[in-house]
């Protein structure tokens, strides 16, 4: 199973206030272990909310509404997320539990929320790749 840890944003980040190298240390060394047993999937890091753009729909069929940020800090923005394939929830609260969090920033949030899994989602690229190039060849033999 799949699951986001996603790390609130904090007027820290909104701010654009680097974390300590020390704490870029230990997350750098955190991924490192996620993505040696091969349970990492992703990981980025988001700017702040001044660099975003939200486009809000008011109504079913009315005309979209574009606002450029900087959005009100009282929102819960997303800083950063981690994505995980594990094999159980408890597994996966471990690993947010584990998570390097900054001292003297104030409060750290981590979210944690399972992805809906889908069929076709979870075939490699590699045999959706190979199930094209036979489909190629059925339809060239039928054509023979």
């Amino acid at each position: 199973m799949r699951f986001l840890l996603i790390v609130k944003a904090t007027a820290y980040t909104e701010a654009g206030v680097a974390y300590s190298k020390e704490l870029h240390d230990a997350m750098n060394a955190y991924k490192k272990s996620l993505a040696k047993i091969g349970t990492l999937l992703a990981d980025e890091e988001l700017y702040p909310s001044s660099n975003g753009i939200k486009v809000r729909y008011p109504m079913s069929g009315a005309k979209p509404q574009v606002q450029v940020g900087p959005f009100p800090l009282n929102q819960d923005f997303i800083a950063e997320y981690t994505l995980i394939d594990v094999k159980s929830e408890d597994e996966a609260l471990n690993w947010a539990l584990q998570m390097p969090v900054p001292v003297g920033y104030g409060e750290f949030e981590i979210e944690l929320r399972r992805l809906k899994e889908k069929r076709e989602s979870l075939q490699e690229p590699g045999i959706k790749a190979l199930e094209a190039d036979l489909h190629d060849q059925l339809n060239m033999l039928k054509e023979l």
